[in-house]
């Protein structure tokens, strides 16, 4: 299966904090002291916009990590299997890769990773994406959050609010 045409990508999906730490919190640690270097999103070339259904790459130079969410509670990382300067070949979009293409974003780049957090949705009993978790990256002083915006990928550039209980990860 490729996703959206993107070569060489297959998901691991995932639900659950425990599942999410056991598999990627010590290679997310290990980001600490890394400098980002771009932020990689799937741009839709016929509507000129943000393709939020395919994923979120942080290239911190030698490590790559990859970060997409789907359903209300599926959450995929992947490392260094998207080489974000291949064309992608998909039959309904007309997709390509952009680095740093927001403006709300451009900061990011050139900023030395902090800490990284597993960050859970608490919503209520009535809400569909209560337990639902985000990545957050603090990248002083400018934060990046990488959260399931009900079956796509959603971001936000300032720290998490009381609605997010945090998990820091440590080396």
């Amino acid at each position: 299966m490729i996703r959206y045409g993107i070569q060489d990508y297959q998901p691991q999906w995932l639900r659950g904090r425990d599942n999410i730490t056991g598999a990627h919190a010590r290679r997310l640690a290990s980001l600490i002291g890394l400098t980002l270097q771009h932020l990689w999103l799937v741009w839709d070339l016929d509507d000129d916009e943000w393709f939020t259904d395919a994923p979120v790459l942080l290239d911190f130079g030698a490590t790559q990590v990859e970060i997409d969410h789907q359903k209300f509670d599926d959450l995929s990382i992947t490392w260094n299997t998207i080489n974000p300067k291949r064309a992608i070949e998909d039959s309904c979009f007309h997709l390509a890769w952009r680095p740093d293409p927001l403006p709300n974003l451009v900061d990011l780049p050139g900023r030395t990773l902090r800490h990284v957090e597993l960050l859970e949705w608490i919503g209520g009993d009535h809400d569909m994406a209560d337990g639902s978790l985000a990545i957050g990256f603090d990248l002083a002083p400018a934060w990046l959050t990488v959260f399931n915006a009900m079956d796509e990928n959603g971001l936000e550039h300032q720290p998490p609010g009381p609605r997010y209980r945090p998990y820091r990860i440590d080396s």
